[in-house]
């Protein structure tokens, strides 16, 4: 979705793109956030805002395999060319039997507040193996 024009160069947008957990079968995260255009943007020089916002859902049976961690990365993409990364990252809530994520981008030299959160109940029927 375009949100500003640029002559030269794409145009700044919205991006939604969607990421399946890669140790829990059956949840997939869809992230939103804004992708510079123009010159540099084309050339991939431009650096992305550091805000996004998660929503993750049950798409299909969760199915866990292995123990996870209480806390994990599970997903994380340079948002610029030196510094800034764009990361998700999965908590279990043991007492809910929730599976919570978390995004945020942070950047190596002052950090960045902007996270957004979203959770994912799991029957009680499954319960989530921790580590």
């Amino acid at each position: 979705m375009d949100t500003a024009f640029k002559l030269i160069g794409p145009d700044h947008k919205i991006v939604v793109e969607a990421y399946d957990d890669p140790r829990v079968a059956g949840v997939a995260c869809y992230v939103s956030r804004a992708r510079t255009g123009g010159i540099k943007g084309a050339l991939g020089l431009a650096e992305d805002r550091a805000e996004a916002s998660i929503a993750c859902r049950q798409v299909g049976p969760v199915r866990i395999d292995k123990p996870l961690p209480v806390q994990e990365e599970v997903f994380s993409e340079r948002m610029s060319i030196l510094f800034k990364k764009l990361r998700i990252v999965r908590m279990v809530d043991r007492k809910r039997n929730t599976l919570v994520y978390l995004t945020y981008s942070e950047k190596l030299i002052d950090g960045s507040p902007q996270n957004s959160v979203t959770a994912v109940p799991v029957d009680v029927a499954t319960p989530i193996p921790v580590k």
